[in-house]
């Protein structure tokens, strides 16, 4: 037994109304608020980017120094009371973490500004730009030991930062 051609038709129609109603609904474009606009312009400013950085990194700098210092060992310890060896443990913990805050504050504000810097100046985002930006950082950071610790410096941190681009996979 055959269909009669008024049922074809009607399957047909529904089949091809199925198949339109699989699509999914366009979504309508929308334009960015003007908050948004003026946080991103804010965002974009080298000095606020460099000084934030700096502060996160000084604040990972304060947690790490805060770790390894409560790690380190008087060298009496043996000859030391439970009480000695707890503020010997706070203050080498407070020396630790202050050092550290230092270190890892200035080395974010440095290639954070250098990154933004060279990023405007070529107007591209790319691997250059953080080549470029680990190198003034490891040679500013390295250059109290002279000129072959700046170049040293400069080539390890250039080399660091383009593994942790690489890991983070920032520039595809």
């Amino acid at each position: 037994m055959s269909a009669s051609p008024e049922t074809e038709a009607a399957a047909a129609a529904a089949s091809s109304s199925g198949s339109q109603e699989q699509k999914p609904p366009m979504e309508s474009l929308r334009l960015p608020t003007v908050e948004e606009i003026r946080g991103q312009d804010i965002w974009n400013n080298c000095a606020v980017r460099s000084v934030v950085s700096g502060v996160m990194g000084g604040g990972l700098g304060f947690f790490m120094g805060m770790f390894l210092g409560a790690l380190d060992n008087p060298l009496m310890q043996e000859e030391m009371t439970g009480r000695q060896q707890f503020i010997y443990t706070a203050k080498q913990m407070g020396r630790r973490s202050w050092s550290s805050c230092k270190a890892f504050a200035v080395m974010g504000l440095v290639f954070s500004a250098s990154e933004c810097v060279v990023e405007k100046a070529r107007a591209k985002h790319d691997m250059t730009n953080t080549v470029v930006a680990g190198c003034v950082t490891g040679g500013a950071i390295s250059a109290k030991g002279g000129p072959k610790a700046a170049c040293a410096g400069c080539a390890g941190f250039a080399a660091f930062s383009v593994l942790i681009e690489k890991f983070l996979d920032r520039h595809t």
